[in-house]
């Protein structure tokens, strides 16, 4: 065959295999983990696209000494341990142990000293409620019992807040035990079909001990009653606040039947109510002179009503409540009743919002018109639940640092940076204090030296227990900066 031939044959075919990486796209295959190619049926053909063909080993790794300089130099005040029981006062944390330019500090409206004046005030009200909103990056309490801690610690407060009946991951902060016949249904889990009546309070989650059905589907006279329990007491947790409460609060509604309701501690019954059919919201609190260790609440009804949870709370100071929504992105609140949300709302009278939302939509948006889309949404979200408390405080905590697998390395999304920017942006000018996580850990690509230092899990997204303590302190120095300028 003519030499020329077999060059022309070769170029061209080269050009064409290059041309095919303007047609291949990236396609996430599982949670983490993404390939570029086509769809076949159900199965990507791997295929380059243009940009990882021509990004091909040129990953751009972060300055690992800077991050460890960032943890090293958080870690001198971290808070590991609380103080002795016979301490007088709290120990004071002090920041010149530390570089303070080294800390990513919060991004603020244009009325900086009005917003921070603002929230100064509602911390060291002396009865401060703090709902912290979030995705699976607040499970078990995560980031949520650090910072919760630390502000008990500073403005007062004890116990851990808010606690589900049924559970679906292990707490940490109070040992709740329900009956075996508990049901646990929330708005932003997609496994399950929506209650008609949306009424999933403003913890956007219920539990029920018999399965949900509208009274007037059934004969009343056939069904027979129920009963399930709750047993409430202290956990050994390493916070002492959190075993100081002694306000028990059981959150309900929807009851649509006849509810009876009975409190034992150490098998002595101590309270007991009757409360009619009545589809409102309430709240029944038992109050106790010590922390419980065997509080014991009975409930039976031939209907459950919808249970929202408990909240165990101190007499005064901070109470924090730890909202986890595992796969949510902060876009589930516009579809919940708005007359019972604003009810629980109105009795729980909350001072201070904090949102952390972002991370669970990373992987699937492909364009910044994706995200734009998006960040509006989310926006939109929370403005709805700020005209319930119109005079709250609100903080936004954007996304960690993500990463997903691609040509054999572990990379930032693409979009992440953009996501960042646009959220921190959007909060600003909505009047809403940022903090940028992701920059916080050391920007694009950290995580993967988060992971190598056993800062985060090998799922590339999640903190580890020592990583939480970490993050959870970068975030409140940052926040304790700007309050005591």
């Amino acid at each position: 065959m003519n030499p020329r031939n077999i060059s022309v044959f070769l170029i061209a075919s080269l050009l064409l295999m290059f041309g095919i990486t303007f047609l291949s796209e990236g396609h996430v295959v599982k949670e983490g983990e993404e390939e570029d190619g086509f769809m076949v049926f159900d199965q990507v053909v791997k295929y380059p696209t243009t940009e990882t063909f021509m990004m091909a080993g040129k990953v751009e790794h972060p300055n690992t000494e800077s991050i460890d300089s960032i943890v090293a130099n958080i870690a001198q005040v971290v808070v590991e341990e609380e103080a002795p029981e016979e301490a007088v006062k709290e120990p004071v944390v002090d920041y010149r142990k530390i570089d303070t330019s080294r800390i990513k500090r919060m991004d603020w409206p244009a009325n900086k000293q009005e917003v921070i004046a603002k929230l100064k005030k509602q911390l060291s009200s002396g009865n401060c409620r703090i709902i912290h909103y979030g995705d699976s990056q607040l499970e078990g309490d995560r980031i949520s019992a650090y910072v919760r801690n630390r502000l008990q610690g500073i403005y007062g407060g004890e116990g851990p807040g808010f606690v589900p009946v049924k559970q679906l991951y292990h707490q940490l902060k109070a040992k709740v035990t329900p009956s075996e016949n508990w049901l646990r249904f929330a708005a932003f889990d997609p496994k399950h079909e929506k209650f008609d009546h949306k009424k999933y309070g403003a913890f956007t989650s219920v539990s029920r001990f018999t399965p949900y059905i509208h009274k007037d589907s059934v004969s009343l006279d056939t069904i027979e009653v129920t009963e399930a329990s709750i047993a409430v007491a202290v956990a050994p947790t390493r916070y002492k606040r959190l075993r100081k409460f002694t306000h028990v609060d059981l959150h309900y509604g929807h009851a649509q039947t006849p509810l009876s309701i009975e409190v034992y501690q150490k098998d002595s019954l101590i309270k007991k109510d009757s409360f009619p059919a009545d589809l409102s919201y309430h709240k029944y609190r038992i109050d106790l002179k010590t922390p419980p260790k065997d509080l014991k609440i009975v409930m039976r009804s031939k209907i459950s009503p919808d249970f929202y949870g408990l909240t165990l709370d101190g007499d005064k100071g901070i109470a924090l409540d730890n909202v986890a929504m595992r796969g949510a992105s902060g876009t589930v609140f516009r579809k919940l009743d708005r007359e019972n949300f604003n009810a629980m709302i109105r009795e729980l009278d909350p001072k201070v919002f904090i949102f952390q939302y972002g991370g669970n939509s990373v992987p699937y948006m492909k364009t910044e018109e994706a995200i734009d889309r998006y960040v509006k949404y989310v926006m939109s979200n929370v403005s709805w639940v700020r005209r319930m408390r119109a005079d709250a405080s609100v903080i936004f905590i954007g996304p960690s640092d993500m990463s997903t697998l691609q040509d054999g390395n572990y990379v930032s999304y693409k979009h992440l940076p953009y996501l960042n920017n646009k959220l921190r942006e959007a909060c600003v000018t909505n009047g809403i204090a940022y903090w940028s996580m992701f920059e916080a850990m050391g920007g694009a690509n950290a995580m993967q030296h988060w992971v190598d230092q056993e800062l985060a899990k090998s799922d590339y997204t999640h903190f580890s227990s020592s990583g939480t303590k970490v993050i959870s302190e970068l975030f409140f120095t940052a926040l304790s900066l700007d309050l005591n300028e």
